[in-house]
């Protein structure tokens, strides 16, 4: 394979997006660029962050054989702004998230909403679909999301009043396929021995978003709690605003049973998760689920929705024993791995090496000769 020169741009760098994008570049075999800006400021870099990437690629003199961009990208306004420099590459898109299924908050005067009092803004809707018609491939982190998204598309383009182009849908899904998130599992390691004698360790690894459902999480947290079964709690993760009322409720009412709350720093974040008997997930959005593939190579035993992207991070052998359907499936998985801690961790342990497959180490060279193929 002859390494190919791709200038990979990403708007909103930070997160998953950075993680993503870092990992990519280091594992790959090609020569891999990247063009990058600040992640903040979201709606801003999807209006204005091609017209800057656009400057920057055209001042660094990079001459790029291939285009990779990011779902929060102006695709057709970058390419557009360097139309004699790109007009003959081959471009991909690689979709993160998406702005047309990604759930809206039920409290529409908080959060990255509150300007659209809630609503959906279908300008940055369309600024996906006018990207993803611009790419001559498109990536979709899971099934799940190239599903949802290419399924919620004709709705989307019959909102307006006429010349609704629903034959594009097709053409973006002849061009789309499923590339898995990478992930950086050599920085959890060396392994921690779990120290002795003390209660199961729930773990909570999710951003402190309405998103994840945290209410839920709490509820099933309550009950077992009122059931006398002992068990402490590690509440890590991303917060993008104030602390949810949620958390503060369950500070108050968990007490001592917290021994964490607050975004944990990488080596403290390594050790809770080699410590943590289980996770769980209520989430009402996910289109991966990079946490939960961390955890589960920690042998953290995980207990998960049957919905989302997780049926398809789980090998469909321990979907019985991790996934549920509702909430007495959740409540009956935790009842037994607070019970059984040990079992629930030599679950955990079966699966370690299936989820070591979404390494990088693994999945780069599926990147590379996808993006070489686009190249031919």
């Amino acid at each position: 394979m002859t390494p190919l020169k791709i200038a990979l741009l990403s708007p909103y760098h930070t997160g998953s997006h950075r993680a993503w994008a870092e990992g990519y570049r280091r594992h790959s075999r090609h020569d891999v660029r990247l063009f990058s800006l600040p992640g903040r400021f979201w709606k801003w870099r999807m209006h204005g962050g091609a017209v800057t990437l656009a400057s920057a690629y055209r001042e660094s003199g990079f001459a790029a054989d291939l285009l990779l961009a990011t779902d929060m990208l102006d695709l057709t306004t970058f390419l557009a702004l360097t139309r004699d420099l790109t007009a003959g590459l081959p471009v991909a898109l690689y979709m993160h998230e998406n702005q047309l299924t990604y759930p809206l908050p039920a409290d529409g005067s908080t959060g990255p909403m509150r300007r659209q009092k809630g609503e959906r803004d279908r300008h940055y809707v369309f600024v996906n679909y006018a990207s993803m018609l611009s790419a001559g491939r498109v990536f979709f982190n899971s099934r799940h999301h190239q599903e949802a998204l290419l399924g919620a598309l004709p709705a989307f383009l019959r909102h307006f009043p006429d010349f609704h182009e629903l034959q594009s849908v097709e053409e973006i899904a002849a061009r789309s396929t499923v590339l898995p998130v990478g992930v950086e599992f050599a920085r959890l390691l060396p392994a921690a021995q779990p120290p002795a004698g003390q209660p199961p360790l729930i773990l909570w690894n999710q951003r402190w978003e309405y998103d994840k459902n945290p209410q839920a999480f709490f509820s099933a947290l309550y009950t077992v709690a009122g059931e006398g079964l002992p068990f402490r709690v590690a509440l890590c993760g991303e917060r993008f605003r104030r602390r949810p009322e949620e958390f503060d409720e369950a500070l108050e009412k968990l007490g001592g049973r917290v021994i964490h709350a607050g975004f944990a720093p990488q080596e403290q974040y390594r050790r809770l998760l080699w410590e943590a008997t289980l996770t769980i997930s209520t989430a009402v959005h996910e289109f991966f689920g990079i946490s939960i593939l961390e955890a589960i190579y920690c042998h953290t035993f995980p207990i998960l929705p049957n919905r989302l992207s997780y049926p398809e991070l789980l090998p469909a052998q321990y979907h019985r024993d991790c996934l549920y359907e509702d909430d007495e499936g959740l409540l009956a998985r935790l009842r037994w791995a607070l019970a059984y801690p040990e079992a629930a961790r030599s679950v955990a342990q079966a699966m370690h090496p299936h989820v070591a497959a979404y390494d990088w180490t693994a999945v780069a060279p599926h990147y590379d000769v996808a993006l070489a193929g686009l190249a031919i």
